[in-house]
């Protein structure tokens, strides 16, 4: 795909060095310790069947207190996300934030190893103050991206960033599942480690962003509250929507796409144990093949779409996805199909961990490019509020799929829901048929040029 020109003078964007990249990238590589140790992989386990339990209702109760908890944290977003992002960019503050966010998750996170069995309510209040600075903090990350190269880089650079981080999943559940063994009642003195460790690892790895990625931007003058700021940046932005109207699409096929993905990431390992009923070794092989599949596809897409459109292969990852669903969903009863027409003596768990590679093919890539696509959109003076606009659609995506996953299971049980996902996917798909992808990004063009701005970005400091 060919580069947008600079328009009425603008500057085109320039790569970044090689060590900024990298330390943007590890942001990502550190902050996989806390989605997948804590909202994916084991606390999430452990809180729906030790810290809630189940009450003779097949944990359909601990599991609407999940969805509800991080529902909670995605609002928070919603509704501080953009507010936060037009005071970034007005102040040129992205770094300060990001480190606000940065700290609370690790103090939050390390707090959860006194949520013990019945401690229900502090297990709520936790997960929602660390997943809201947590999910503030992707959005604050990737408002970077725009700064770091021109358009036709910036799916490399996206990609890579999230292939770094599911290395870095690898490396840090990895060997939290070696050491700290199973998310169960008997095994809790250990296990309820994993929010200091998921803490650790998030404190020591992410200090090469905050050492080597640069503020670009001159802040303004300081005449205003940042509640005044805010709130004026972001009409203005409201106003301007219909100048940026491919942006807006896609941001309402990402609200659909991404409550089909926080759904998975929310369940799909407590799936694993509610539905399919796997032990301990199964569920670490999994573990190892979504984050190394889910590695693949980021990098591996995220050189792709430079070359055939970044819609293009957001759409086809959607594809992937209703596929990976379907299997999901029907693994039990193609596992009795199998076994009974040929012969075999195969369990459920092990069939699931080959609709693992699908699923986490589908997982990096489809992040890394909805994100490289805001990037593509967004004009470099724009970048954090527009990020707070791409965290605002993923975190209501979170609300709305979680809750709706939540209330549908509590009726129909957690392997019937999980369809839910598929229909959200295919609504996504069909409504971003109408993004223009060169007409987006021509438009992010215009506004730099009419406003003055350099891609490049002033002083760095």
């Amino acid at each position: 795909m060919s580069a947008i020109p600079a328009v009425g003078g603008t500057s085109p964007r320039q790569r970044a060095s090689k060590r900024e990249i990298f330390g943007w990238a590890m942001f990502d590589f550190a902050n996989q310790a806390y989605t997948l140790l804590i909202i994916t992989v084991v606390f999430g386990e452990l809180f729906t069947t030790v810290i809630v339990g189940d009450h003779g209702d097949g944990f359909r109760l601990a599991n609407l207190l999940w969805s509800l908890a991080l529902a909670v944290s995605y609002l928070m977003v919603v509704i501080t996300g953009p507010l936060c992002g037009a005071v970034m960019d007005y102040r040129a503050a992205k770094k300060r934030f990001l480190f606000a966010s940065y700290v609370v998750t690790v103090v939050a996170t390390a707090l959860l190893y006194f949520v013990a069995p019945g401690y229900v309510l502090l297990g709520l209040l936790l997960i929602v103050v660390s997943n809201y600075a947590y999910s503030m903090g992707e959005s604050f990350i990737a408002a970077f991206l725009p700064d770091l190269g021109p358009p036709q880089d910036l799916g490399k650079i996206s990609g890579f960033g999230w292939a770094l981080g599911y290395v870095g999943g690898l490396f840090a559940a990895g060997f939290t599942l070696v050491a700290l063994g199973e998310a169960t009642a008997e095994n809790f003195e250990r296990i309820r480690w994993v929010g200091p460790f998921a803490a650790a690892f998030f404190l020591v790895t992410a200090i090469p962003t905050f050492v080597w990625l640069k503020e670009r931007g001159d802040p303004q003058p300081h005449a205003k509250t940042y509640r005044e700021i805010a709130w004026e940046r972001v009409s203005t932005t409201l106003h301007e929507l219909r100048h940026f109207r491919d942006l807006g699409i896609f941001l309402v096929s990402l609200l659909f796409s991404m409550a089909g993905v926080y759904i998975i990431i929310a369940f799909a390992f407590i799936y694993g144990a509610q539905v399919i009923g796997w032990d301990e070794a199964v569920r670490n092989v999994m573990f190892i093949i979504v984050q190394i599949t889910a590695a693949a596809g980021a990098l591996g897409f995220g050189f792709l779409q430079d070359r055939i459109g970044t819609k293009f292969t957001y759409q086809l990852t959607l594809m992937l996805w209703v596929a990976a669903i379907l299997a999901i969903w029907a693994t039990p009863e193609v596992t009795a199909f199998l076994n009974a027409s040929l012969g075999l003596d195969w369990e459920a768990q092990h069939l699931f961990l080959f609709v693992g590679c699908l699923a986490g093919l589908s997982l990096g890539s489809s992040q890394s490019a909805s994100r490289a696509l805001v990037g593509l959109f967004s004009p470099t003076r724009k970048a954090a509020e527009f990020f707070g606009f791409w965290g605002l659609a993923n975190k209501l995506a979170g609300v709305i799929g979680i809750i709706g996953l939540g209330l549908l299971q509590s009726v129909v049980g957690l392997q019937a829901s999980i369809l839910l996902c598929a229909a959200l996917f295919i609504v996504a798909i069909v409504i971003c048929l109408a993004v223009n992808q060169p007409r987006g990004e021509l438009a992010a063009a215009e506004w730099e040029a009419r406003n003055g701005q350099a891609a490049v970005g002033g002083a760095e400091r």
